[in-house]
């Protein structure tokens, strides 16, 4: 697996904490989305790390589509 797999088609509002990391799962398998649990093992598709400069709510791509990875740039609305 190359392409990955949309887990929703909606972003994920995250209330996110400043100079803290964030693991985003670009694969769209994990049980604890819009974050990685390992599941991308074997895809070929690895985590993405989002370092949150502010703390503030930031909305992560749900669709794995965006062109903006790892936050939603509305990609889910052409799916």
């Amino acid at each position: 697996m190359t392409q990955p797999v949309a887990a929703q088609k909606a972003p994920y509002g995250v209330a996110v904490e400043a100079g803290r990391k964030y693991y985003w799962c670009s694969c769209g398998l994990s049980k604890k989305q819009p974050f990685c649990d390992g599941s991308h093992a074997g895809t070929g598709l690895s985590p993405m790390v989002f370092e949150a400069t502010e703390s503030k709510t930031v909305w992560f791509c749900g669709c794995k589509a965006t062109a903006n990875k790892p936050l939603c740039d509305g990609a889910h609305t052409k799916l």
